[in-house]
């Protein structure tokens, strides 16, 4: 092979070395960038849940049940990048971000259980079947208070790693 040859396949090399170095982010940097649009998908859930529970209780239930799939939405889009995150974790990923991570999506897990029942709770309550409306109710609730004890958990992990988190 001349040296010339040699020298495009060295060129060549080194260009898709730059270039994979350059579209390749780390599982930390993925994470980082990832976050805040999770964290807006979560408030954005939280606010409207509380809106839909506020509008069960003053009997608007169509208007309930709007902003309870729109919790739903918001959560759903929040795990579904969770779990694409926890997918593609390489070892730059240190445990604590994988705990992070792992208590996130148990509270999303709990947060969409709480809305599956409240829009239980929403259909019986259409009709007039305020027992079964109410048990749904109350297990609602259960399922977002285990959802807060996650997040108490997550904002734990935070507190006691300042420096791993921004």
């Amino acid at each position: 092979m001349s040296s010339y040859s040699k020298l495009i396949i060295f060129i060549v090399a080194l260009l898709i070395i730059s270039a994979a170095i350059i579209f390749i982010d780390s599982s930390t940097d993925n994470m980082n960038k990832a976050m805040p649009e999770i964290n807006d998908g979560i408030v954005t859930g939280d606010r409207e849940y509380n809106e839909a529970v506020e509008l069960v209780n003053s009997k608007n239930f169509y208007e309930s049940m709007v902003k309870a799939e729109s919790a739903g939405n918001n959560y759903n889009k929040s795990l579904n990048k969770l779990l694409n995150l926890q997918g593609n974790f390489t070892s730059d990923v240190n445990g604590v971000h994988q705990e992070y991570i792992n208590t996130l999506i148990k509270e999303l897990e709990y947060k969409l259980k709480a809305v599956d029942l409240l829009k239980e709770a929403i259909e019986c309550f259409e009709i007039e079947s305020n027992y079964t409306g109410s048990n749904y109710g109350f297990e609602a609730n259960d399922a977002m208070n285990q959802a807060v004890a996650f997040q108490n958990q997550r904002d734990s992990i935070v507190n006691d790693n300042p420096k791993l988190f921004k």
